[in-house]
């Protein structure tokens, strides 16, 4: 069954800290919103937690919304806080391992 996004057709104001969910020792995402090939995607990550370096092949944005991680770019590890974005090119190499708790907001964009 198909994960039914936090926004549909229904005018809504709500508050990241509010919608963020965690799981111990692990991470948690929600689709907030999609339409046509974009997709916002929520995720909670626990202290520890890490995602495996992988690729996509669409462009993306990554807000840190709280929290600390060392997020790696094509190899290349930086440090980021609540607050930073980044931009990723479509098949640029990227991981992450969570510092301490925090959380971010994933935008998939159409391919080029």
């Amino acid at each position: 069954m198909a994960e039914i996004p936090i926004f549909t057709d229904t005018p809504r104001v709500l508050r990241w800290e509010d919608e963020t969910q965690y799981a111990a020792n692990g991470i948690v995402s929600r689709t907030v919103a999609r339409g046509g090939e974009g997709r916002l995607v929520l995720f909670g990550f626990d202290a520890g937690a890490q995602l495996t370096e992988h690729t996509s092949t669409r462009p993306a944005i990554v807000q840190i919304l709280s929290g600390v991680c060392d997020f790696s770019l094509a190899g290349e590890v930086r440090r980021v806080v609540a607050g930073d974005v980044i931009y990723m090119p479509p098949n640029l190499p990227h991981a992450l391992v969570a510092v301490e708790k925090f959380s971010m907001l994933l935008t998939l964009l159409p391919k080029p």
